[in-house]
């Protein structure tokens, strides 16, 4: 595994449309039990997109559609176990939700929470999440249009 894939993590921005409102799906993290969004490293031989997918449903029990043409890469501090963090580069992609389950293979160690779109910086846990939460914002008309058109 090269240093950037062992380095790069993918994640997803889980998003729900109603009317003219947009939620966004957190979950809390492993370590500390803060709101953060599902990310993880791709395995060898996967795809963002494959990648993307696995996550969402690992971490929060969702299924739908990653939009690969909304990528948004950001710094993100990751625990590293010892009390230490360490910043690593995460590719967001907006995710829309078309299925929530109950049981996932993370249930018993995370919390999963709704909150509008305009809540999200209330929400999300540190700058790191802030900043892909504004991006993923400004870029919301767009990722609406993309969601209607794959329902």
């Amino acid at each position: 595994m090269s240093d950037k894939k062992k380095d790069h993590r993918v994640g997803i921005i889980p998003f729900s449309v109603r009317g003219d409102l947009i939620a966004v799906l957190f979950v809390t993290s492993h370590t500390r039990g803060r709101w953060i969004l599902p990310k993880g490293r791709s395995k060898k031989g996967e795809t963002d997109n494959e990648a993307s997918l696995r996550e969402a449903f690992e971490e929060a029990g969702i299924k739908g559609k990653v939009l690969t043409d909304f990528p948004m890469t950001v710094m993100i501090d990751k625990s590293i176990g010892d009390g230490t963090t360490e910043r690593v580069p995460v590719t967001y992609y907006p995710m829309y939700v078309r299925k929530q389950v109950d049981e996932f293979p993370e249930k018993e160690s995370r919390e999963r929470h709704w909150a509008l779109l305009d809540d999200a910086p209330r929400v999300a846990y540190h700058d790191d999440y802030l900043e892909v939460i504004k991006q993923f914002k400004r870029l919301a008309p767009k990722i609406k249009e993309a969601a209607k058109a794959n329902k």
